[in-house]
């Protein structure tokens, strides 16, 4: 199933079953956009991402950064970040994803794609730090990139593009049934940042 430039009615679920995923399209202007894209590449304290895989220690080139309203501990790939304060960019942003969702979160974790080679691979976010079927706001700024969505039981799939300024919301069940990915592209040569805006269990 195909959804490429299709559904920006944020009340229609992208999902046929066992979970809820609304797209907003765009909610930043181009100029608004362009000026978060800077402000976050400039001013986020990116680390390369790192992972303990069946005993090996892995480092990504693509970077990653972890924030919220306190020094949250969030573990994942065998590895444990603590959060940092928000950024003044980054508090603008999430009262801005919290209006448009009708949610609240208390942290973000953020990911710098430097071009289309960099990706990620099928996923759920199920870690046991997070709000049980908590919303996932994902924002992304830069890159027109690929999105993708697989039921984990029939693989179904599920196609999207996430534009420049654009939101994303999984929430409900998605976690428990469904995995995404960022698929690679060798076309894009200019990077992506995306931002997910979640709820650490206190």
């Amino acid at each position: 199933m195909s959804l490429f430039d299709s559904f920006h009615d944020s009340s229609i679920n992208l999902l046929p079953k066992d979970g809820e995923v609304n797209y907003f399209g765009t909610i930043f202007s181009k100029k608004e956009a362009d000026f978060y894209y800077q402000e976050l590449f400039n001013n986020i304290e990116w680390k390369n991402d790192e992972a303990v895989i069946f005993g090996k220690h892995f480092i990504t080139k693509r970077k990653v950064a972890w924030y919220g309203d306190q020094p949250f501990e969030y573990s994942y790939s065998n590895k444990t970040k603590i959060a940092l304060p928000w950024t003044d960019a980054l508090k603008t942003i999430k009262s801005v994803a919290e209006a448009k969702t009708q949610e609240t979160y208390n942290s973000c974790l953020l990911n710098l794609y430097h071009d289309g080679k960099e990706g990620m691979a099928w996923h759920s976010d199920g870690e046991k730090d997070l709000k049980k079927h908590g919303a996932i706001a994902s924002l992304s700024f830069g890159a027109v990139r690929n999105f993708g969505f697989k039921h984990k039981v029939d693989q179904t799939k599920i196609m999207l593009q996430l534009e420049h300024g654009s939101l994303l919301v999984m929430k409900g069940t998605t976690q428990s049934n469904w995995l995404h990915r960022l698929p690679p592209s060798t076309k894009i040569t200019t990077p992506r940042i995306n931002l997910t805006f979640r709820t650490i269990n206190c």
